[in-house]
């Protein structure tokens, strides 16, 4: 790879050869689907094509633009890889509930290898955005609604997606997504307004950012909502004070699909030509699918509406891109290393590892699981239980349907020979037909146990798939009740790219398995958690409503100057209740059960008075007094009790995940930096005030050893 003073020397003398119309070309993004673009190519007129996988035709692209153009510049291929280019992963609100932080690089890592290998270096991912509305369809792309938890899990991702890859000579890079807020899009509508106050999208939404930029990230993409009445994509407040100038960001801005001609939709722009002016001189630098940069940059320099130098800077950072991946040395695929690089054994393996730390375990009364090895019989039913297409998720890049494990194929390829499965459909996802209801039921009747495998198709979340309800759709609770009323043992496993609102479910069956949208090896990970085989440790990363009307639910909210009432919602006294449902969530962020049975003990603070400045040191000892090894996450959490500033009722600080025998008790440490318990005032400044914290060190947002310290000045 060139040194960057070499990439610098190469890049300063391609700009002075580069006439303006081919300058500006460099910073135009085409989606390969729409039309035939071999006489751009060849004009050296498109920087970055999209939506092209196969190899061969990336070839015969790269043939033009470095053969038949000009100057040769090749063109840099990106996808949305958000999951797995090929071996299909866990969606990413899935993975991230493994909180195993090395897993997620390791599976960025592959999807990376398999990209590069197929000949896209620019991979749209890792998604940063917080969330905390389950409506919103893009949930499933990001890592839950947590700023601590998404901000580690951020730099894992960026990591595995930027890498060297010596089979290819070149490198990946990776795309932070979506800048920013889009996660706040208000009625958890897709593309909708953002208003919000710069406190909370400094303190909530843009720390992911921020650890992605330190971590080397070279692309930001700018989000289609507006902010405060601006959007992102023509907002430089946004884009050169806060990422560029405050957050240092040098790489690329490239705006998200037609995002500049929407300016014109928002009303921000008359027209396309002040659309373009707007989006440029707010410092995005590409332009997405619209066209624009293409039709009005080169008229809006020779107008002098905009400058030929800051055409030259944003065609810089793309030029030095390319040079620092290898692509100039490297355009070209090598087609038979093309077709052996993906779903390798060990990636294959890497699925299942990551399906099976994914799942989480969130009810299991009377410890009806596991089923164990010797179960007799077992009742299969529901639209997911041998399904190939929904368990892919949203954006599955180039996932097949035929390469899924099914849960059925799962369960046949892990039970005894003296076991029998009965496998009945019941309904399908979506439509209110009950035909086969009935033959669920009698299934349910003649087996020990029915595992009811129900939830949401892929397209059910992703971009541009809201949903108004959180309920299962269809048929689907009307099946689980009936199968529930057999008194048959029922487990319930729900695919979904979203937390669900599943109140019955929760009070009526025995166990629930949450294994979200698990990928290419989701029925075999299901099966060996249903068996016996691998003990769940996945918790949640996101909050479960009661019901659609809770949200926006999340754990880390305020105290209101009345705060809930834990007790009978018949109490009189003004409270901030409903009327009608607890104001509790179903689940609470951090919640996961395990076949284990962890215990939490001596919880010590090393240090009760600690100065600004310094770190305070805790301990907890967790000890595993169940019959079943397992791994728990240990979660710290703390509370501002009194600030300058109203701060929230918790705070994750800090997790790790171990390892514990039957039997074995470990000694958790924590070393908490007091600057990590600030905040911005509202002049936008970052302090760290003297006080009592609270601390809490459990199992979850709700639970855990309770302790406090006081920080002195």
């Amino acid at each position: 790879m060139l040194s960057e003073s070499e990439i610098k020397i190469k890049v300063e003398k391609l700009l002075l050869k580069m006439s303006l119309e081919e300058k500006i070309g460099q910073l135009v993004y085409i989606d390969t689907r729409n039309k035939n673009y071999d006489e751009e190519y060849k004009a050296g007129k498109i920087g970055v094509a999209a939506c092209v996988m196969d190899p061969e035709e990336i070839n015969r692209i790269q043939r033009l633009t470095v053969e038949e153009s000009r100057l040769g510049i090749p063109v840099l291929v990106g996808n949305d890889v958000i999951h797995g280019y090929r071996t299909i992963f866990p969606i990413p609100l899935a993975e991230a509930c493994s909180w195993d932080i090395t897993l997620m690089e390791k599976t960025a890592a592959v999807a990376a290898d398999e990209s590069a290998a197929n000949g896209t270096m620019l991979i749209y991912a890792p998604m940063l955005d917080i969330a905390r509305d389950a409506r919103w369809g893009r949930i499933a792309e990001g890592a839950g609604e947590d700023t601590f938890l998404g901000s580690v899990i951020a730099r894992a991702r960026v990591k595995g997606f930027q890498r060297y890859h010596e089979e290819t000579g070149t490198a990946t890079i990776a795309c932070a997504k979506h800048f920013i807020a889009y996660g706040a899009a208000e009625g958890g509508r897709d593309y909708n307004s953002v208003d919000m106050s710069e406190k909370t999208l400094r303190e909530v939404y843009l720390p992911p950012f921020k650890v992605a930029v330190d971590t080397g990230v070279e692309t930001v993409m700018t989000s289609f909502n507006d902010f405060n009445g601006l959007p992102v994509t023509a907002n430089k407040f946004l884009i050169q004070d806060i990422l560029r100038n405050e957050l240092g960001f040098d790489g690329v801005v490239v705006s998200d699909y037609d995002a500049i001609h929407e300016l014109v939709i928002h009303g921000v722009a008359e027209d396309s030509g002040e659309a373009c002016r707007k989006a440029f001189e707010a410092g995005t630098d590409m332009d997405m699918n619209a066209g624009i940069y293409t039709e009005y940059l080169s008229e809006l320099v020779k107008k002098g509406k905009t400058s030929e130098k800051m055409i030259d800077d944003s065609v810089r950072r793309v030029l030095v891109l390319k040079y620092k991946i290898g692509l100039f040395d490297h355009p070209y695929i090598n087609i038979e290393k093309a077709r052996t690089a993906v779903l390798k054994k060990e990636n294959i393996d890497l699925a299942l590892d990551a399906a099976r730390k994914s799942i989480v375990l969130l009810k299991n009364n009377n410890k009806l699981l596991p089923l164990g090895k010797d179960i007799e019989s077992i009742a299969l039913i529901g639209p997911l239980a041998d399904n190939r297409q929904e368990p892919l998720g949203c954006w599955a890049c180039d996932g097949k349907p035929d390469e899924v494990v099914t849960v059925l194929q799962g369960l046949y390829s892990r039970i005894q020979e003296n076991t029998s499965i009965m496998y009945v459909k019941g309904c399908n996802i979506e439509d209110r037909l009950s035909e086969n209801i009935d033959e669920a039921v009698e299934a349910a009747k003649c087996c020990q146990v029915a595992v009811v495998v129900v939830g949401e198709s892929a397209e059910m979340s992703g971009e541009f798939h809201c949903r108004s309800s959180l309920e299962l759709p269809g048929m689907q609770e009307e099946l689980i009740k009936a199968v529930c009323a057999t008194g048959t043992p029922v487990v319930v496993v729900l695919m979904n790219g979203r937390p669900l609102s599943i109140p019955w479910v929760e009070a009526n069956v025995q166990a629930i398995l949450e294994a979200w949208h698990p990928g290419i090896q989701g029925g075999n990970a299901i099966a060996d958690i249903l068996l016996g085989y691998t003990n769940p440790s996945a918790k949640l990363v996101v909050t479960f409503p009661r019901d659609v009307g809770q949200i926006p639910i999340y754990y880390n909210h305020k105290n209101t100057g009345k705060p809930p009432f834990e007790g009978s919602l018949e109490k009189k006294a003004p409270v901030s209740n409903y009327l009608d449902l607890h104001h509790t969530p179903l689940y609470p962020f951090g919640y996961g059960l395990s076949y284990s049975n962890f215990k939490y003990e001596n919880l010590n603070i090393r240090d009760r008075k600690v100065k600004l400045g310094e770190r305070v040191m805790l301990s907890a000892d967790v000890a595993n007094y169940g019959d079943t090894d397992g791994d728990e996450i240990v979660q710290l959490y703390v509370q501002d009790i009194n600030a300058s500033m109203t701060r929230p009722v918790k705070e994750l600080k800090g997790f790790k995940k171990i390892s514990l025998k039957s039997g074995e008790k470990k000694t958790v440490e924590f070393e908490l930096p007091i600057k990590q318990l600030g905040f911005y005032n509202n002049k936008m400044k970052y302090l760290t005030e003297p006080g009592i914290f609270h601390v809490w060190i459990g199992w979850d947002s709700a639970q855990g050893l309770e302790g406090s310290f006081e920080v002195i000045s």
